[in-house]
């Protein structure tokens, strides 16, 4: 079949969130390691693992050979059955957990369900209502999760049918909702504003508050410390859930299994998809600790979908696992750090128009500005449409590089398995595509 005819069946696909008619996007037909390979056999440098998926490049063997045993015993059994693999799983999760007492594993096919199901979870067990969720996020496209979500992704749901979200803004240090250039101060001012919004809210109504313990795809922000502790602080102590959406800061993005162990702030829950299987197969899911989970031995457990811990998910998952210990790869994202922190602040020498640089383990944002002294950001913040990024994107892929970003942030979260060449090669890239984007302001 050949290429023209390839793409002519596409047109059969809704791309998400694209003007169908400007699709230009390449061909893929197979992966190797850190790169997509295209119909022609050149290569393109996967630099962002998709969209912070996948978490050990593409066809990595341990996971294959993992999904292909699973293939030969079993691909579906009912959720409520007890399934060797899933058991397995769920174990191996526990023993990873951040919370030394264990946990209990509620699983879904992404991480839209897997936050829906969280917020569900926290009402079932606290008998309250309302959920307070951050102004600058993005929880997932599902119904439940574009209400939680912040940003603009959560227009096109509106009105969200689950009601009772609350929103407060979190810390920003580069581009602070609170006045002050200083960390300390701007933890300080974030959380004195939660304690308002919770105030206005009345906190023996909220059930649960739901953070990304690292900002994604909005902005990859790291949060002052001392921020995430005092959430920790105040939802304790009006015995609110703490929810971690970790389903890009997951297993091994950070440099630890979890952002949670990272920052040494455990949630009550914790939501996680994406580099759980490594993306291969679908999977997400519901961490509950072990302390509160133990509340449904006694009462019904009102959630579940017909793919929850499907057994080929399960297998990739444990595959996963196995080949994140085994090649040392949760400690790996301390070494890229390391690695990207060199580049980037090369590059933000280099070029005028990086603004800010920031991120940790293997996953990192530049930020791109008009002006550093004004901070005037490249491109207006939820803008929809920009020829000046666009034309930015579309140098990087013609030269080989894929990099994932939105308004005026470009993420760069690399495949754990990347090796220093090979960041090299990225930055050498996005070095060239920075040139001549500057050169078209500059027209």
């Amino acid at each position: 079949m050949t290429d023209d005819s390839l793409l002519s069946k596409h047109h059969h696909v809704l791309m998400p969130w694209s003007v169908q008619a400007n699709q230009g996007e390449p061909l893929i037909v197979a992966g190797d390691g850190p790169y997509f390979i295209k119909a022609d056999g050149s290569r393109i440098l996967d630099f962002s693992s998709g969209w912070a998926a996948t978490q050990l490049g593409h066809g990595h063997p341990v996971v294959l050979e993992a999904i292909r045993e699973q293939l030969d015993k079993i691909c579906w059994a009912p959720p409520n059955f007890a399934v060797d693999v899933r058991a397995e799983y769920a174990a191996a999760l526990s023993d990873l957990s951040p919370w030394e007492e264990g946990c209990r594993v509620h699983f879904t096919t992404g991480g839209g369900e897997a936050n829906d199901d969280a917020v569900r979870i926290a009402r079932q067990l606290t008998g309250r209502n309302k959920v307070l969720a951050a102004y600058r996020s993005y929880h997932g496209n599902t119904q439940g999760a574009a209400a939680l979500t912040g940003s603009l992704r959560r227009w096109a749901s509106e009105p969200n049918l689950p009601g009772g979200v609350a929103r407060f803004w979190a810390p920003h240090p580069y581009r602070s909702p609170f006045y002050t250039q200083d960390p300390a101060e701007e933890a300080r001012r974030a959380l004195d504003h939660v304690d308002r919004v919770l105030m206005q809210e009345g906190p023996e109504n909220v059930a649960a508050l739901i953070i990304e313990p690292v900002l994604g795809s909005e902005g990859v922000v790291i949060y002052p410390q001392g921020y995430l502790a005092g959430l920790r602080d105040r939802t304790s102590r009006h015995g609110i859930l703490l929810i971690f959406d970790e389903v890009v800061t997951g297993f091994g993005r950070v440099g630890e299994p979890f952002a949670a162990a990272r920052f040494g702030v455990h949630p009550d829950l914790l939501t996680f998809a994406k580099g759980s299987s490594t993306s291969y197969v679908p999977l997400g899911g519901v961490m509950v600790r072990e302390g509160i989970a133990c509340e449904f031995d006694s009462r019904l457990f009102d959630a579940g979908h017909t793919h929850s811990g499907h057994p080929l998910a399960m297998a990739a998952g444990l595959g996963t696992l196995k080949a994140l210990k085994s090649e040392n790869l949760f400690k790996k994202a301390y070494v890229i750090e390391g690695w990207m922190k060199t580049e980037l602040q090369g590059l933000a020498l280099k070029h005028e128009i990086i603004g800010d640089v920031r991120g940790l383990g293997a996953y990192f944002a530049i930020e791109l500005v008009k002006d550093r002294a004004t901070m005037e950001p490249l491109v207006a913040w939820q803008a929809k449409d920009s020829q000046l990024t666009k034309a930015f994107y579309r140098d990087l892929l013609d030269d080989g590089l894929w990099l994932h970003g939105k308004y005026s942030i470009s993420v760069l979260a690399p495949a754990l398995i990347i090796d220093q060449a090979q960041i090299a090669e990225g930055m050498e890239k996005l070095d060239k595509a920075l040139v001549k984007l500057t050169e078209r302001l500059d027209v």
